[in-house]
């Protein structure tokens, strides 16, 4: 009988139908709480011998998972397993879970950013009326990048092309058929040459060696004087350095953060009193709802798993995505 661990949250009707699609007589479902975040505790007895994990695998107890076979994050990163995985490990993400969650983010960042809306958003705690403080920014017409051209990016795109953008992207296979509601792409080799194009650049990359300080201090000058940058990806693909000078120096208008580096941003960095940026703290994929994308994906990878079919969002974990 094989083993599978379920680490996340989850309620009586998930873990009924997740029991459904399991045969007792073949799986053995332990369910483990929420140990994401801290609400249950995981130990070597219950990695040793498990065939799946279904959410998170704490980074200490990867040496007794001895049996492991599968491991279906809840999330869509994964560039911290996709490095220490064995080779024989399926890893499989929760792409298509955030889609919508996390580009509606994108874009309340972009708007809130574009239009000043942290700088009246201080102002109004203050009791202070800030009439004609600063000239807001026509989003209408104006060239948004977008560097990752995945689910997120492609819903992205969606929204800001409703609004009146003209959009593009970047990608590392072009090859690839252009999503829709990009109106151009391009490979990773002519960033340099399109970042002045852009009036917004709008980061949701993966993480890993490869993208780390993807935007460092020469892409950042390249962008377009007055550009606004958004990042909902990973904090460490941008130079926080570089960033907070082009900033402070007003080569840049504006930041929009739901990650940093590092993350969680330290109390006393700069980028938390400076009136063009808006940070929260990693929590675009929190949305009404979107529980229930992510877990239609985990319990058909579930029935797949046990079915022997092939899985869902198997991640290449050289690429790390």
């Amino acid at each position: 009988m094989k083993k599978i661990l379920i680490t996340m949250a989850v309620d009586d009707s998930f873990r009924e139908r997740m029991l459904e699609v399991a045969d007792p007589k073949e799986y053995e479902l332990v369910f483990k709480g929420n140990a994401a975040k801290g609400e249950a505790e995981i130990d070597a007895d219950d990695i040793i011998g498990v065939s799946a994990v279904l959410g998170h695998l704490p980074m200490r107890l990867m040496p007794y998972a001895d049996k492991l076979e599968w491991l279906q994050t809840q999330s869509a990163g994964v560039d911290r397993y996709a490095t220490i995985l064995p080779e024989q490990v399926i890893l499989t993400n929760a792409v298509g879970g955030y889609g919508v969650a996390v580009s509606e983010h994108m874009t309340a960042l972009t708007l809130a950013v574009m239009k000043n809306l942290p700088v009246y958003s201080a102002s109004q705690f203050k009791n202070t009326w800030m009439r004609g403080s600063r000239q807001a920014k026509q989003v209408e017409g104006t060239t948004v990048l977008v560097l990752g051209m995945g689910n997120i990016g492609s819903n992205y795109a969606r929204q800001m092309k409703g609004l009146g953008c003209r959009v593009i992207g970047v990608r590392r296979d072009t090859s690839k058929p252009m999503p829709e509601f990009f109106d151009e792409q391009y490979g990773q080799e002519d960033l340099e040459k399109i970042l002045p194009l852009a009036d917004v650049v709008a980061m949701v990359i993966p993480g890993g060696h490869q993208t780390a300080k993807y935007m460092d201090a020469h892409r950042l000058s390249l962008m377009k004087e007055g550009a606004v940058i958004v990042n909902a990806g990973r904090g460490v693909s941008i130079d926080t350095e570089a960033l907070i000078e082009a900033l402070r120096s007003g080569h840049l208008s504006g930041a929009g953060l739901d990650v940093t580096d590092p993350e969680p941003l330290n109390e006393d960095n700069e980028l938390w009193s400076m009136e063009n940026v808006l940070i929260t703290p990693h929590i675009a994929g929190m949305l009404e709802g979107n529980r229930d994308r992510v877990s239609a994906i985990l319990l058909e990878n579930l029935r797949r798993f046990c079915n022997g079919e092939p899985l869902l969002n198997v991640v290449d974990k050289q690429l790390g995505y």
